[in-house]
């Protein structure tokens, strides 16, 4: 491929990488939820879709989808199934800082033990009865268990955090299910093949062009800026607003996906 052609396949590339769409959002859903240095994880997933659409349409394969409006259908269906899926559970996902009180509680209830004892301690120093230091104790005790107690059950229990290998399987399927990615390909890598000159290497060089772009700008631009409003998330108001608003666009591109031809 020469340098001129290299730069112009570059160029389209980091067009289509930032327009937004389910990758997109699942990007900035994965930085928001689980970090920006955690998102990789599922921009690395992605790009293994991109890598087998590129390999279908190498093998002629996309062909065979673009032409069948059978095939299109099933796999476009899947996919927007998929992203309502996808939705629908980041809408009914717990927020993890619902964990942060039950410590509080527990920190709370352990002082108030701690300052009981004392007091009564002190009490029955200046009285010199035993008696009555030993009946304080007693009483206060089971008061500081009983609010160690209750704390769990008055909080809901955070989610566990969400496996690399699980954000991995997530981001190839939100871009594998997309037959639109195939027929696009279909129509955007022949511009940059020389069917005279060897296959191999060109596919090649473009799928590691296509890749690294979409990488630089998955990764450096919508995972940064989603990373910068991570401070909405430390509460758990802030983690269901953000749930709602991914879970409500996720569903959206489902939508699209389905009606939008």
């Amino acid at each position: 491929m020469s340098f001129s052609l290299w730069i112009t396949l570059l160029a389209a590339c980091f067009v289509i990488s930032f327009t937004p769409g389910a990758g997109a959002i699942n990007t900035m859903g994965n930085a928001l939820s689980h970090g920006f240095r955690r998102s990789i994880w599922g921009i690395l997933g992605q790009q293994a879709a991109l890598i087998v659409h590129i390999a279908i349409v190498a093998l002629g394969v996309g062909v065979l989808v673009a032409s069948s409006p059978i095939a299109f259908n099933v796999i476009r269906y899947a996919g927007a199934a998929y992203l309502v899926y996808l939705g629908v559970r980041q809408l009914l996902r717990r927020p993890a800082a619902a964990a942060q009180p039950i410590g509080a509680a527990e920190a709370a209830a352990s002082g108030a033990s701690g300052a009981a004892e004392s007091a009564s301690t002190d009490a029955s120093g200046a009285s010199g009865s035993s008696r009555s230091s030993d009946a304080s104790r007693g009483s206060d005790r089971p008061t500081a268990s009983a609010a160690v107690e209750v704390a769990p059950d008055a909080t809901t229990a955070p989610s566990p955090p969400e496996s690399r290998w699980s954000m991995f399987r997530r981001g190839l399927w939100v871009n594998l299910l997309n037959p639109k990615a195939i027929v696009f390909f279909l129509a955007f890598l022949p511009q940059f093949i020389r069917p005279s000159l060897p296959l191999l290497p060109q596919y090649l060089v473009v799928a590691a062009t296509v890749v690294v772009v979409d990488v630089i700008v998955m990764w450096g631009f919508f995972a940064f800026a989603a990373h910068g409003m991570r401070r909405f998330t430390r509460s758990a108001r802030g983690q269901r607003t953000v749930d709602a608003v991914f879970g409500l666009l996720f569903i959206a591109v489902g939508i699209l996906l389905v009606f939008l031809h």
